[in-house]
């Protein structure tokens, strides 16, 4: 394959991955969003503002792509990638969980599952490319603050 023929191949491929984890959050707009039933809830003082969501999902989702690109560049379609998509599967799910359906206490277990998967993937992730591993970094945290913000929702209102 020629130099140009590859950069090419992963140039799409990348681009492939991006719109592939953008699909995640697009998928659970139509489904559940906030709305009047988030804004009257009860919320801890700590609970951010609701326009950090969207450039800070952004961000993750772009890192996310690029991670999963460098995993593959390196492996292939392996077992790392399967455990992206599944970590890319139980964040999909969330948002109808928790804004659709208003089951906050099945939204607290499963983006514990969720948390879980992702530190797999990351932990998987980093044995095939450190940097990989790294730009799954603050996806864990962000997701750890989500985690502990579900709970305090849940707690705070629990009807």
């Amino acid at each position: 394959m020629s130099d140009s023929s590859s950069k090419m191949r992963n140039g799409l491929a990348l681009a492939g991955f991006i719109v592939v984890t953008f699909c995640a959050p697009a998928l659970s707009i139509g489904v559940g969003m906030p709305g009047a039933w988030y804004a009257a809830l009860s919320k801890p003082t700590w609970n951010p503002p609701s326009w950090i969501f969207g450039p800070a999902w952004t961000l993750l989702y772009t890192l996310m792509a690029v991670a999963a690109w460098l995993v593959w560049k390196r492996v292939g379609f392996s077992r790392p990638l399967a455990l992206y998509f599944v970590q890319l599967a139980l964040n999909a799910a969330w948002t109808p969980l928790f804004f659709g359906a208003h089951a906050m206490g099945w939204a607290l277990i499963e983006i514990v599952a969720l948390w879980i998967a992702i530190l797999m993937t990351l932990l998987s992730f980093r044995r095939v490319k450190t940097t990989a591993g790294w730009l799954f970094v603050p996806y864990l945290a962000w997701v750890t603050f989500a985690t502990c913000l579900n709970l305090t929702l849940w707690r705070l209102n629990p009807s």
